[in-house]
């Protein structure tokens, strides 16, 4: 593993993001992560996860520059649907899955979180989906988790305008269970695992297996959609404009 690290603490598996500078969320990095919750799966006697990264973020991102190097039509949509299909498998995983975040969660960076079961901010952390203001969208399923977590409004108002919220707004939201002070995020995430591995590992399973049967039936059809969408604004004009804007860190000039 070269972007994620694996320990085991008692019954608790601890996967670690280390990615420098931004732990942005590169395709080997999606990669190493399906490869670890294999990992969990082969050892039935670990109860529940938390993920969190090193250094100043969560994750701020998915990596824009290796957007920049698929050029061939349909790879950005293969690429939407490689994030979508890991996410919804760490959605319907077997323990739950808690995420410890602190600095930013930002594009693909809160679209992982919110495949976990479960957040733990940093009160000053930042939590957004900031693909509009690049000419693109979502494309690991943000458009189809947010609404579930802060309404439909909200999820309008964050999406369109780009704009992030803090950790003690996310919680109060919904979109975190606690908003704490930063140094005591990751602490908080793997006491709160330590409590649900003391349960009975069939019951936790069983909870696992019944709560998405909550999750509206249109769920599979939107992100298939959001998948095909986020290929087609890739291939425009704006779309290029607004990657090249971010990487020069200049304001950039949509035409359309």
């Amino acid at each position: 593993m070269e972007k994620l690290s694996f320990q085991r603490d008692g019954n608790i598996a601890k996967v670690i993001i280390n990615s420098p500078p931004a732990n942005a969320l590169s395709s080997s990095l999606l990669t190493e992560l399906q490869d670890i919750l294999r990992q969990v799966t082969e050892q039935p006697d670990i109860k529940a996860v938390v993920i969190y990264g090193e250094g100043r973020f969560f994750s701020a991102g998915a990596d824009i520059k290796e957007f920049t190097s698929l050029q061939k039509k349909g790879e950005h949509e293969a690429l939407a649907r490689k994030g979508q299909t890991l996410f919804d498998e760490m959605e319907h995983f077997h323990i739950p899955i808690i995420a410890a975040i602190h600095g930013a969660a930002l594009g693909g960076g809160l679209e992982l979180a919110m495949a976990c079961h479960m957040r733990i901010v940093a009160k000053n952390a930042k939590l957004g989906l900031p693909e509009l203001t690049l000419g693109i969208i979502p494309g690991f399923a943000g458009t189809q988790r947010l609404p579930q977590y802060v309404g439909l409004p909200k999820a309008y108002e964050m999406i369109l305008s780009g704009e992030a919220i803090t950790g003690e707004e996310a919680a109060s939201l919904g979109l975190a269970n606690h908003a704490v002070e930063e140094d005591e995020v990751v602490e908080k995430a793997i006491n709160l695992a330590r409590k649900i591995s003391n349960k009975s590992g069939p019951s936790i399973r069983a909870v696992m297996e019944l709560v998405p049967y909550a999750k509206v039936s249109q769920f599979q059809e939107g992100i298939q959609q959001e998948a095909e969408k986020f290929g087609s604004v890739f291939g425009t004009e704006d779309a290029r404009e607004g990657i090249q804007a971010f990487i020069e860190k200049r304001k950039p000039n949509f035409k359309e």
